[in-house]
C-alpha cells in the first residue's frame, strides 16, 4: 500500500534543477521572467545581519541553497521558496520592488565575522538609502560585484503538468522548517497563489471593527496575524467539514484553498457580520472569554471561538429571524459556561484534532433556536 501511495505521489511532481548565475537571476527578476507576488513580501523580514551574512557567504565563495520556483502557464517562474535569499541580493543591489511595484530603497550591510570590512559597504553609492549619509558609504568595487553576479545558485523547477494543490503543498513544507513565517503567514500565501482576490475579502473582514473587538488582540499578536488565523478558523468550522484524519493546521490549510477556489463571499459575508456583530452587542470585547460565577476574563480562546462564533454562525438563518437575537445569544452564552459539556474542554493535554470534533458540533446545537 505504501509503495502504491509513493508511486502515485510521485506522478504529481515533475521537476527540472538548472545551475545558474546570480547575475542571470537578477536579469530574469528584472525582466519579469520571475515572480515574487507583492504579498509575499510581508515574509521579507530578515535582519540586516542576516543580510550581510549572506553576501559574505556569496563573497567567500559558499555555496547557496538552491531556491525552488514553480512555472506558470506563461513559461514565467513564480517563487516559491528562496524568498529572503533573492530578496536580501535584489535589495542590496537596489532592484527589489515593493508591493505597489517601486524600487525601495537599497540596503547596507554590517561587518561580519570574517569580513568586518563590509561594514557600511553599499553596491553603489546612493542618496536614497535610508539611515546612512552618502559620504559614509562604502561601495562595492566591481570586481567583488562580479565575484557576487558570478555566484552559481541551484534553481528547482517544479514543472507545469504538477497539480496546483503539490505546488501549494511544497510552498508549505519548503518554507515551514525557517523562522521568518508562521504557519498563518504561510497559509496567506497559499490563499495568494489560488485566489488574490479572496485573499483581499478576508483582508477586509479582518478590519471589521466588531471582529476585532470580539478577538481583543495584542499589538504582537496582530503582528503575527492572528486576526487573520481567528477568522480562517471561523470560515473553515463553518463551511468546510472536518475531516479527522488531518491534523488541526491541515484542516484550516485544506479547507482555505477549498474556499479560495469557491470563491464565495456573499452570504460567508453576511454571516460573519452578523456573527460578531451579535457578539459585539451581547457582550462586547467578552463575548469569546470564558466566564466564571458569572465574570469573564482572561484571553480569548479556541473553545470559545468554536463553540460560540461558529455556533452563532452554523444558526445565522435560524438567529437572524429572533425577535430579539441579542438577547438570546447572551443568554446561551451565559450558559454555555455554566454547563458540563464545555469544562470537558478544557481538559489539559486535550488534542485539538479531539476538541473540534467536540466544540463545533456543541455549538451547532448550543445556539440553534
Amino acid at each position: 500500500m505504501l509503495s502504491k501511495e509513493i508511486e502515485v505521489s510521485q506522478r504529481l511532481v515533475r521537476t527540472d534543477a538548472y545551475q545558474m548565475s546570480v547575475g542571470e537571476i537578477v536579469n530574469m527578476y528584472k525582466d519579469r521572467e520571475i515572480v515574487i507576488d507583492p504579498d509575499f513580501q510581508r515574509l521579507f523580514r530578515w535582519e540586516a545581519s542576516q543580510k550581510s551574512k549572506l553576501i559574505e557567504s556569496i563573497l567567500l565563495g559558499i555555496p547557496l541553497p538552491p531556491i525552488f520556483v514553480f512555472e506558470r502557464e506563461t513559461a514565467k517562474w513564480e517563487l516559491i521558496d528562496g524568498l529572503q535569499r533573492l530578496s536580501t541580493i535584489l535589495e542590496f543591489m537596489g532592484l527589489l520592488r515593493g508591493p505597489e511595484g517601486d524600487i525601495l530603497p537599497p540596503s547596507y550591510l554590517e561587518a561580519t565575522k570574517y569580513l568586518p570590512s563590509l561594514r557600511n559597504t553599499v553596491w553603489e553609492s546612493s542618496e536614497a538609502i535610508p539611515d546612512l549619509p552618502i559620504d559614509e558609504q562604502a561601495p562595492l568595487d566591481k570586481t567583488a560585484q562580479l565575484s557576487i553576479r558570478r555566484a552559481r545558485i541551484g534553481v528547482e523547477i517544479l514543472k507545469r503538468p504538477s497539480d496546483n494543490k503539490t505546488k501549494f503543498d511544497l510552498f508549505q513544507r519548503l518554507n515551514s522548517g525557517g523562522t521568518p513565517a508562521n504557519p498563518q503567514e504561510l497559509r496567506n500565501c497559499v490563499i495568494i497563489m489560488v485566489n488574490a482576490g479572496y485573499f483581499a475579502f478576508l483582508k477586509e473582514l479582518a478590519t471589521s471593527p466588531a471582529f476585532r473587538t470580539a478577538i481583543s488582540l495584542t499589538d504582537e499578536q496582530e503582528e503575527r496575524q492572528k486576526h487573520l488565523e481567528y477568522l480562517c478558523r471561523f470560515l473553515c468550522h463553518v463551511y468546510v467539514p472536518y475531516d479527522d484524519k488531518l491534523d488541526v493546521e491541515e484542516y484550516v490549510d485544506e479547507g482555505m484553498q477549498t474556499l479560495a477556489v469557491e470563491a464565495e463571499v456573499v452570504e460567508s459575508r453576511a454571516c460573519f457580520e452578523f456573527t460578531f456583530n451579535v457578539l459585539n452587542e451581547a457582550f462586547g470585547t467578552d463575548a469569546l472569554r470564558r466566564q466564571t460565577n458569572g465574570q469573564a476574563g482572561g484571553r480569548v480562546g479556541l473553545v470559545a471561538l468554536e463553540c460560540i462564533a461558529v455556533g452563532v454562525a452554523k444558526n445565522y438563518a435560524g438567529v437572524r429571524t429572533l425577535p430579539d437575537p441579542v438577547t438570546f445569544v447572551r443568554q446561551r452564552i451565559s450558559d454555555l459556561w455554566k454547563s458540563n459539556e464545555v469544562t470537558t474542554l478544557h481538559v489539559s493535554g486535550l488534542r485539538g484534532t479531539l476538541r473540534i470534533s467536540r466544540s463545533v458540533p456543541l455549538g451547532a446545537k448550543w445556539f440553534k433556536p
